[in-house]
């Protein structure tokens, strides 16, 4: 619905949701720029791109289905010989099978996760040195 204030013949939408709409853009913009995850293929190391995209696990590709990130070392563990990340402020458990077993090229710990029905599966995990 469009709300405009007849004035003097000219049209004009009212201070209050020009501000609003302003507002919110903002909000979007500062959201985007600090949720934006590391994403895998890192543009500074170009000779790693085909590496990242014959990367896979037990589940398959991984840069196929999902886009992999980096994950701090404190949204990561190993306990008992498998793997647990934190993600959206949730531990996941990393099935075996989506374990990466390669040599970690990249150096930094990085997830393929995949959303679907509400919850978040694993694709692909790539432990780094956690140091």
């Amino acid at each position: 619905m469009n709300i405009e204030r007849k004035n003097g013949g000219a049209a004009q939408k009212p201070q209050l949701l020009r501000e609003g709409e302003s507002v919110v853009m903002r909000i979007v913009l500062i959201l985007l720029l600090l949720c934006a995850p590391a994403r895998a293929h890192d543009p500074s190391h170009p000779e790693l791109n085909s590496w990242f995209n014959k990367l896979q696990s037990g589940r398959g590709l991984c840069c196929s289905f999902a886009d992999g990130f980096a994950v701090s070392d404190v949204d990561w563990e190993s306990k008992g010989g498998h793997y647990r990340v934190r993600l959206e402020n949730n531990w996941i458990d990393v099935p075996d099978d989506a374990l990466i077993t390669e040599p970690n090229r990249a150096g930094r710990t990085m997830v393929w996760p995949l959303r679907f029905d509400g919850q978040i599966f694993i694709r692909c995990f790539m432990p780094g040195s956690m140091g």
